[in-house]
């Protein structure tokens, strides 16, 4: 799965899935675009600008800043293979009829509009060029309700629903459009804020990430609007 001679966009890549995304696709030698909220975040997990990575600051709710963030990278490298779209995270919630607007509107902001905000830049230069992925991170609990969940459940089955919608729209541009959902995933936050739970259980950060390379593949050609379960070691 080398990606040598190709660009991909990363949000949210300063977090602990996002940097193990892109470390994955630097060892197979493409070049990044790596997105997330700030210069010093992006900084602290990269270090400066590199020959094949190119920091991009930018709020993923203006879209303005996105299209920004883009046209960044397309002069830095020319050329726009794989949209990432890592950015996302989880609340629990009460319950739905107790749901606050601040709580729905976080997890739509952080789950919905940011892959939203991105997808507007970046896949008409897909679109241009006839080619390209683009891999989104749905939630494995997105496949039902579950409670105290609703608005977290919700806004990652939107997720697998546009990413159904645009595989279907988008193949014949020759686009690939697909989604992984993960469950627990392995991080210090989630050990920190699940003491008592088993993280032998959870998905490494690592091990998605190859998923998501595997996406992101001529392996992967013929897989439009998947919605691939990463649940971690049996």
């Amino acid at each position: 799965m080398t990606f040598r001679d190709q660009t991909v966009l990363v949000t949210g890549a300063a977090g602990n899935l996002g940097r193990a995304v892109a470390n994955a696709f630097a060892e197979q030698g493409a070049n990044l675009i790596l997105l997330d909220q700030s210069q010093d975040r992006l900084e602290s997990a990269f270090g400066s600008d590199g020959v094949q990575r190119c920091l991009a600051p930018a709020n993923l709710l203006l879209p303005e800043e996105a299209d920004a963030a883009v046209r960044k990278g397309l002069e830095r490298f020319e050329r726009l293979d794989v949209v990432c779209n890592i950015a996302g995270g989880f609340r629990m919630g009460e319950a739905v009829h107790e749901t606050s607007d601040a709580t729905w509107n976080f997890l739509l902001d952080l789950n919905v509009r940011t892959m939203l905000n991105t997808v507007r830049a970046a896949v008409p230069h897909l679109i241009r060029q006839g080619s390209g992925k683009v891999v989104n991170v749905g939630a494995y609990a997105a496949q039902r309700g579950v409670a105290q969940m609703g608005a977290y459940c919700a806004t990652k089955s939107a997720v697998i629903r546009l990413t159904e919608a645009m595989a279907a729209e988008l193949r014949d541009s020759g686009i690939n459009v697909n989604c992984v959902l993960p469950t627990v995933i392995d991080t210090p936050e989630n050990r920190a804020a699940m003491p008592e739970a088993d993280p032998g259980k959870w998905v490494v950060p690592e091990d998605l990430a190859n998923v998501v390379l595997f996406l992101a593949s001529k392996a992967a050609r013929a897989i439009h609007g998947a919605a691939v379960p990463v649940t971690g070691l049996s």
